[in-house]
């Protein structure tokens, strides 16, 4: 067959028949400037600078110059990820083989067009719909159906996008491509239905948003009213006071800061080589407590060699297992590494060998995760079997099992080859009688810097679990050598035959072997029943179902196609040592995004409960937008961005709301009760507006450098530069800039006392508060 012609192909994508991803894998440049500038909080910004033009107050018209700020730095920042990201993103992508005019040839996904020929092999994930024309293979539509049963694809048989190849080969044509094909269609489904995952934090995060956004307009219009109406203010000064308020409601830098840290953090990773597939996997990484790992290509290298081979038929020899083997893979061809090694071990079958085994096949099954055994039929030869040795020699020969032993208490993997006789039924265990031919030890050296590598989630408080198909003895030996803890704590996933049993299992036993694709599966969910976050590596077709399941699935790129498209991260290197350092960029960036969600919250919580209490308080409202923009510009904005570029390791607990309120309501409501005690005593005092502002905004600006004190403790020697020189910094501008920039006022000796005695009170005043706070949340939690 010769394909589609390259006409043929040119009208197809002109036709539309081009096999377009439903989702970009990155936003486009025009969606990360509109979305930087054209959100509700700016729009709220814009309105209320118009306010403030409309009644003569220019100078209060600073925080302009923040918003826009804000935007060129997200836009800035979110561009050169999407640089980073789209160039690691080109290199990730997967190619597949397809024939055009006679000609086979390796094409990225998007190139594909309607009824092109396409050749499928083990380990692709589909990326059309397609028919088999010729060929023989077993797919896993357990990604898109949740079918974990694999189903036999013949001639004439669909093949769904987004299912994947688990044995087998077979020569297809595309019939659905993009957004019409199985999987395009779910994607515009979950689009249209607002599916989507989004971290705890993010969901926090909107929530907050959501909240403040239903709030603001009712609460201005509600204290424009108060201050206008009822204390009387003449209505530029009412408009100032008002849009104080609502300025300081207004996370302007939070929501900013978070997407700018999230997507430096994905460009940081693609520095690393790793591909990010989805961005709430960073807060993820953060919070993962159990690391489950495959043994092959995690805890080995991935590529195995044949160190021995035993011949236990003394009548045939060697050169019979030879040309048996090679006529084995001629029917079955080697579709996984262990199958791989010994093939080429052997090499392809020599003319002598066709010669021999000119009889044809009868039957055959392939090699399933699931029993462990392969088999072919010869015409006349019988049937032999390949694969793992207590499941096909099970009560026989008992001294070829201990023999057999020996190599698994050394941590190398066996494979037997046995003639076989009885009945075969794919799917099910074998149950006739065996005579043993030979058998392969497969070596698997332990990658370099496993040792260290497993060393270092020890130390950071996570649990590793290695859950792997081979021998639970060879598979304990090779943890321990790895130096994984509890490695001798390995139990048989064949003798767990429950799901009650497996569940059990989860916590108690370290090392896994002889594991199902299905019971990886059920235990990452019986640890994440158990309250722990999962992350699963893998590089097999075997490996999809947990990957997709886990808190964060991390696929190596050499592994198969399937568990690439399946996992979270991708490590490009196919390196497991860099882990260590994408689970610190994890815990780094949430650590710090909580650290500096906690200074934005402040000013909001502050601005929030004084305005509800100035509704109904007859006092005016003690501060003006220019002074809470100087305020938070050097107590918040400035200093949480240099916050986020600190390295911090630390295992994330609790949830993200509870831990940021912790630290942010204490400086909220000691701000408020400062703000209260100034504006009281100044009406009592009968002291001037000016006083009364220039009061308050030192109060606050005191409150705030002692709040930014206790995010960056404990100090080290760049988190005390940033609280000296904010401290500086904001002192320099209220006595040097104060009185013709921000409206401030000099105090007499008795205002500046009484101001004083306020910030002195405000210290005890945080740090009971802030007693009250962790005691209630503590319970809460």
């Amino acid at each position: 067959m010769k394909g589609l012609t390259r006409e043929q192909v040119e009208k197809r994508k002109r036709l539309g028949l081009r096999n377009t991803p439903v989702e970009a894998p990155s936003k486009s440049v025009g969606q990360i400037i509109a979305g930087n500038v054209f959100t509700f909080f700016n729009f709220i910004f814009v309105v209320l600078a118009v306010c403030l033009v409309l009644v003569g107050r220019y100078k209060q018209m600073l925080f302009l110059i923040a918003v826009a700020v804000n935007a060129v730095i997200g836009i800035w920042q979110q561009l050169r990820s999407k640089w980073v990201v789209d160039r690691l993103s080109l290199l990730a992508a997967s190619s597949y083989p397809v024939i055009r005019e006679g000609k086979e040839q390796l094409l990225p996904s998007e190139e594909l067009v309607q009824d092109d020929l396409m050749v499928f092999k083990a380990g692709v994930q589909i990326p059309a719909d397609a028919v088999v024309i010729e060929g023989e293979a077993r797919a896993s539509e357990a990604l898109i159906t949740g079918e974990a049963d694999a189903v036999y694809k013949r001639a004439g048989d669909e093949l769904k996008s987004g299912s994947s190849l688990l044995s087998g080969s077979c020569l297809a044509r595309l019939t659905q491509v993009g957004a019409a094909s199985y999987a395009g269609r779910l994607t515009v489904e979950a689009r249209k239905k607002g599916v989507g995952k989004k971290s705890e934090m993010m969901e926090a995060l909107d929530k907050i948003l959501h909240v403040i956004a239903v709030l603001l307009v009712p609460m201005g219009l509600l204290l424009f009213w108060k201050q206008h109406w009822i204390m009387e203010l003449k209505v530029p000064d009412a408009a100032v006071a008002v849009i104080a308020a609502l300025v300081g409601m207004i996370p302007e830098g939070l929501y900013l800061l978070t997407s700018v840290a999230l997507a430096l953090s994905v460009m940081r990773l693609a520095k690393q080589n790793t591909v990010v597939h989805e961005m709430s996997c960073i807060e993820t990484l953060a919070r993962v407590d159990v690391l489950c790992v495959d043994k092959t290509g995690t805890i080995t290298e991935p590529h195995m060699q044949v160190s021995q081979v035993v011949c236990l038929d003394e009548v045939h020899g060697e050169a019979f297992t030879a040309e048996l083997v090679r006529a084995y893979h001629r029917v079955l061809p080697a579709d996984n590494e262990t199958a791989m090694a010994i093939q080429r071990y052997y090499g392809e079958m020599v003319p002598e060998d066709r010669d021999r085994m000119k009889e044809r096949a009868v039957s055959k099954i392939p090699f399933q995760s699931k029993t462990k055994w392969s088999a072919v039929e010869f015409e006349y030869r019988g049937i032999y079997v390949m694969g793992a040795p207590e499941v096909i020699l099970k009560d026989q020969h008992p001294e070829l099992s201990e023999r057999l032993s020996h190599y698994a208490r050394r941590g190398e993997r066996v494979i037997l080859t046995a003639a076989y006789e009885g009945e075969l039924e794919e799917g099910k265990p074998l149950s006739g009688k065996v005579r043993p031919l030979a058998f392969f030890v497969i070596a698997n050296n332990i990658r370099e810097n496993a040792e260290e590598t497993f060393r270092f989630f020890e130390k950071q408080g996570v649990t590793v679990k290695v859950i792997s198909g081979d021998n639970p003895v060879a598979v304990a030996k090779i943890a321990a050598q790895a130096g994984i803890s509890g490695a001798e704590r390995a139990v048989d996933a064949r003798n767990l035959r429950t799901e009650e049993e497996l569940w059990q299992a989860a916590e108690q036993y370290v090392v896994f072997g002889r594991v199902t694709p299905e019971q990886k599966r059920l235990l990452v969910k019986a640890l994440q029943q158990k309250g722990h976050t999962v992350a699963m590596t893998g590089d097999g077709v075997n490996d999809v179902l947990a990957l997709k399941d886990a808190d964060c699935g991390v696929a190596m790129a050499s592994g198969s196609e399937a568990a690439c498209h399946a996992a979270h991260l991708v490590l490009m290197d196919s390196d497991f040592s860099v882990m260590p350092k994408v689970v610190a960029e994890g815990r780094r960036v949430i650590n710090n995004i909580e650290r500096a969600a906690a200074l934005f919250l402040v000013k909001n919580i502050f601005s929030f409960v004084l305005t509800v209490i100035l509704l109904f308080a007859p006092l005016t409202y003690p501060l003006t937008p220019i002074q809470l923009t100087m305020i938070g510009g050097f107590t918040i904005g400035i200093p949480s961005f240099f916050l986020a570029l600190e390295p911090n390791e630390d295992l994330i607990r609790g949830r993200f709301i509870y831990n940021v309120m912790r630290k942010a309501l204490p400086g909220g409501l000691t701000n408020v009760l400062a703000v209260l005690t100034v504006s009281i005593v100044c009406e009592a005092m009968d002291y001037p507006v000016a006083v009364m502002n220039t009061m308050a905004g030192v109060a606050v600006g005191f409150v705030g450098v002692l709040v930014l004190a206790g995010v960056c403790s404990p100090f080290d020697k760049k988190r005390f530069s940033i609280w000296v020189s904010m401290t500086v910094l904001l002192a320099a501008n209220i006595l040097l800039l104060g009185p013709w920039l921000y409206s401030l006022v000099p105090l007499r000796f008795t205002q500046l006392l009484v101001l004083f005695i306020i910030m002195g009170v405000s210290i005890p005043c945080l740090l009971l508060i802030h007693r009250g706070v962790e005691k209630v949340l503590g319970q809460m939690q």
